[in-house]
């Protein structure tokens, strides 16, 4: 089993706020996402993306990411080079639509000097990007983590935002599969009104009950309910090392037939158990 990074709540924090880019290392975000894309103005960009790459070393242990301005614009060159510099944990690029603009980001990346452990987290938040998806995953060792757009995708889909997600839930769904055929981590979508705290909640144990690894956020009130409910509970942690005990039991007598809690256990049901206590443990080393 590869290693588990927990990330379970992924806040996005604004490249131009200085305060804000302060206060992020006392918040208990798995990882970080300083933004030079949405969070900042044109006439903010370059002094932005001089404080995000200067602050990058100073999170500690914190995985710090930076999201860099799309292919498509003028600052995303001069944002690549910045970036491969600096050093992240990874580099989030947005609206990625391309294995072809994987590689060449992964190129920009070498060419700009970004030591090994700075990785590539694509947004995919596209239509394009949603018929592609595996292939995109798949385009690069170096790409790790493919993060949901979805405010940008139900724009172009001219889908509404409803409770439960129904208009998404199809393009959600692509992108998991696509992840977990390729051995990527997915990360859910950003939710919009931070004063829903009931809402963001549903839509947390949505996106985990989906398979996602955790979620993206856009405020620091979210960062608690959303890091409780992507990690396991007591209840899970306790039932997964009985399903452990139970099997290996049952392997040394030479017993075919496991049951744990009345339901029959087979490999599947271990190797969940085991993925469970080694998030658990990922997260009680944090």
């Amino acid at each position: 089993m590869t290693e588990l990074r927990p990330r379970r709540s992924v806040l996005y924090m604004p490249g131009a706020n200085e305060r804000a880019l302060e206060k992020a290392k006392t918040l208990p975000a798995d990882a970080l996402i300083l933004d030079l894309e949405d969070a900042v103005a044109p006439d903010a960009k370059e002094a932005a993306r001089e404080r995000v790459c200067a602050a990058v070393s100073s999170y500690g242990s914190k995985e710090v990411t930076i999201r860099v301005n799309g292919l498509d614009t003028e600052w995303h060159d001069a944002d690549l080079r910045a970036a491969a510099a600096a050093g992240p944990a990874a580099v989030v690029v947005p609206k990625v639509n391309s294995a072809a603009e994987v590689h060449n980001i992964e190129r920009a990346l070498e060419l700009g000097g970004a030591p090994e452990h700075t990785k590539i987290w694509a947004m995919v938040e596209t239509p394009i990007a949603m018929l592609h998806a595996e292939e995109i995953a798949a385009a690069s060792e170096r790409l790790t983590v493919l993060v949901m757009g979805t405010n940008d995708l139900a724009k172009e889909l001219h889908a509404e935002f409803v409770p439960g997600r129904g208009p998404l839930l199809g393009e959600l769904s692509l992108c998991l599969l696509a992840a977990r055929a390729t051995g990527k981590v997915i990360l859910d979508g950003v939710y919009n009104d931070v004063k829903d705290a009931a809402g963001f909640e549903a839509e947390c144990l949505q996106g985990r009950q989906y398979g996602f690894d955790g979620k993206t956020l856009i405020h620091p009130s979210q960062v608690e309910p959303c890091n409780r409910i992507f990690a396991p509970s007591e209840e899970e942690i306790d039932r997964s090392k009985r399903i452990i005990a139970a099997f290996e039991e049952a392997s040394a007598e030479g017993r075919g037939v496991v049951t744990v809690d009345g339901r029959m256990i087979e490999n599947l049901h271990v190797e969940n158990a085991r993925r469970v206590l080694a998030l658990a443990e990922a997260i009680g080393s944090k």
